[in-house]
C-alpha cells in the first residue's frame, strides 16, 4: 500500500454458517492486507454478556433496555482477531452452545442491532487500507456502500457436515436442524434479516474446497481495486 497509491477497498461477505464465510473472510483479509471483522462474534458477545449478567432473553424489552451497557472491543487482525465484553476476553465463552442458542433471540433486538451496526461501521471507517466483514447484513444494511459484496452459499447438508467437523463429533442431523433452524429465525426477522444484496456476487461453496472459495473472492477483490 505506497503512498495511498491503492485506495481502501471494503468487501462485505455475507451469508448463513457453515458456507465458509470465516475461514474465507480471515484468509482474503490476511492475503491482501486488509483488517477483519468478524460481525457474529460481536453479536454472540453480547449474548453472552446478557446470559452472565441474568437478563430475561425472552423480554425483547428487557434486552433492548441494557443493549448500549456492555463495552464490547473487537480486534481486527486476521492472524489473531480478539474481542472483549468490558476488558474479559470472551472469544472462547462466546462459542458455547448456551449462547449459539440465544444468539438470534438477541440480535433480532432493533436496538441490539442499531448499537452493534453502529460499532461495526465506525470499524470499517477507522480500516486505513480496507477490511473485510463478515456477517449476515452487511451489503444490505451495515455497509451498503461496500465496494464489493460477496454472498456464499451452500447446502443445508454440506453446511452441516462443515459445522460438525468444527464443533468436533457432532451429531450431522441434529446440527442440520439447528442450522436451518438459525437461517429460518434470522432470515425473517423485522429488523435487518439475513438476505442476499441486489448487487452482490453469490458464491456456491457446496462444491468448492476452502482453497478454491478464498482463491475466488480475492481474485473479485483484486478485479474491484483494479477497475477503480
Amino acid at each position: 500500500m505506497e503512498n495511498g497509491a491503492v485506495k481502501p477497498v471494503i468487501v462485505a461477505i455475507d451469508g448463513p454458517s457453515g458456507t465458509g464465510k470465516s475461514s474465507t473472510s480471515k484468509a482474503v483479509a490476511e492475503q491482501l492486507g486488509l483488517s477483519y471483522l468478524d460481525t457474529g462474534a460481536q453479536y454472540r458477545a453480547i449474548t453472552w454478556w446478557m446470559v452472565t449478567s441474568g437478563i430475561d432473553l425472552t423480554d425483547p424489552t428487557a434486552i433492548a433496555a441494557v443493549a448500549g451497557k456492555p463495552e464490547i472491543v473487537s480486534g481486527t487482525d486476521p492472524v489473531k482477531p480478539t474481542i472483549t465484553v468490558d476488558g474479559v476476553d470472551v472469544a472462547g465463552p462466546i462459542r458455547t452452545e448456551e449462547v449459539t442458542s440465544k444468539v438470534s433471540a438477541v440480535s433480532a433486538v432493533p436496538e441490539v442491532r442499531t448499537r452493534i451496526s453502529e460499532l461495526q461501521r465506525s470499524l470499517a471507517r477507522a480500516a486505513v487500507d480496507g477490511i473485510v466483514v463478515e456477517g449476515r447484513d452487511i451489503g444490505t444494511t451495515v455497509l451498503p456502500d461496500a465496494d464489493l459484496k460477496v454472498f456464499l452459499t451452500a447446502s443445508p447438508e454440506a453446511r452441516a457436515a462443515r459445522r460438525s467437523g468444527e464443533l468436533k463429533g457432532a451429531d450431522v442431523n441434529a446440527t442440520r436442524e439447528a442450522l436451518v433452524k438459525r437461517d429460518a429465525a434470522d432470515s425473517t426477522r423485522k429488523t435487518s434479516p439475513l438476505a442476499k444484496a441486489g448487487d452482490a456476487v453469490e458464491v456456491d461453496t457446496t462444491e468448492l474446497t476452502l482453497a478454491q472459495v478464498i482463491e475466488c473472492v480475492v481474485t473479485l477483490v483484486e478485479e474491484k481495486r483494479a477497475g477503480k
